[in-house]
C-alpha cells in the first residue's frame, strides 16, 4: 500500500472533496433560492467532479450580504 500511485489518487481525492465542499459553501453564501441552493447542493454531492465543473461555468454568483468579511480591512469599501 506504499505504492506512489496509491498516494497519487488519495490526493486527488481529497483535493476534489476539498474544492466540492468550497462550492457547496459557496452555494449557500449566495443570494440564490433555497430551492436553488439544494439543487446545486445535491449535484455537487451526486456527480463531484461534473458537478464542480457545470458549477464553475454556471453556478450561482453573489454573495448575501452578512456572509462576506466584517473587519474593514477586508472589505473591498
Amino acid at each position: 500500500m506504499t505504492d506512489p500511485v496509491t498516494y497519487f489518487w488519495i490526493a486527488v481525492v481529497a483535493i476534489i472533496l476539498l474544492l466540492d465542499l468550497w462550492a457547496i459553501v459557496s452555494v449557500f453564501r449566495s443570494d440564490k433560492s433555497d430551492a436553488s441552493k439544494v439543487m446545486w447542493s445535491l449535484l455537487l454531492v451526486m456527480l463531484p467532479i461534473i458537478g464542480l465543473a457545470i458549477w464553475g461555468v454556471a453556478g450561482p454568483r453573489g454573495i448575501k450580504r452578512g456572509t462576506g468579511p466584517t473587519s474593514p480591512e477586508h472589505s473591498k469599501g
